[in-house]
């Protein structure tokens, strides 16, 4: 009897198939929200309905990588607190390594300054941030109350306040009345004064 439960206990135990750290996220957040602030006032605002961070070693060489899936936004703020730019896409990939720190944001991307009234769309932008900018070579409309824009190539600051089309094709612009007030609908406060 002794000698079938030792056979019986040397058996191996099953094993699953490996893990493949590639394909297999580390951590998996659920709508998620990240606010960065600076003397107490919002800086930015990154949220996301999952995060999937992922991290290995391949070709000897460390990859670490967060993935946002199902919409991807970021607000970014005035120092006096207002809600300057707005960037949404599909999805978003921020990629960290030891030389830059990058993101990618893909899918029916569209950069909105508030403040100037004017848009960026595109499939995809990558954003350096420590060079603080946004570059594409995809194709890009430009939009604002004076007209549109449209090419291939574009470079911008990170705030998406000059943006600049690198070949640029058929362009319009909107004639109007010049005495026309635009208003911010997401920093609005009240109706302008009329004073008499």
């Amino acid at each position: 009897m002794a000698i079938v439960l030792f056979t019986l206990s040397c058996k191996k135990e099953p094993t699953g198939d490996p893990i493949d750290p590639a394909v297999t996220p580390l951590q998996v957040v659920k709508n998620m929200e990240v606010v960065q602030t600076v003397n107490g006032g919002i800086q930015m605002r990154i949220s996301a309905p999952e995060m999937r961070k992922y991290s290995y070693i391949a070709d000897s060489a460390e990859v670490s990588y967060d993935l946002y899936t199902g919409g991807f936004s970021v607000d970014a703020f005035t120092p006096d607190g207002e809600l300057e730019t707005r960037i949404r896409s599909k999805e978003a990939k921020h990629v960290t390594t030891d030389e830059k720190e990058e993101w990618l944001a893909y899918g029916e991307v569209v950069i909105t300054n508030y403040i100037k009234q004017e848009s960026i769309e595109s499939d995809t932008i990558y954003w350096d941030r420590h060079a603080q900018k946004f570059h594409t070579n995809c194709y890009v409309r430009l939009s604002s109350p004076q007209g549109m824009m449209q090419g291939y190539g574009m470079e911008s600051d990170e705030m998406a306040r000059n943006a600049i089309l690198l070949k640029p094709f058929d362009s319009y612009t909107i004639s109007g009345d010049s005495t026309t007030i635009l208003l911010d609908s997401l920093n609005f406060v009240g109706p302008p004064v009329q004073r008499f």
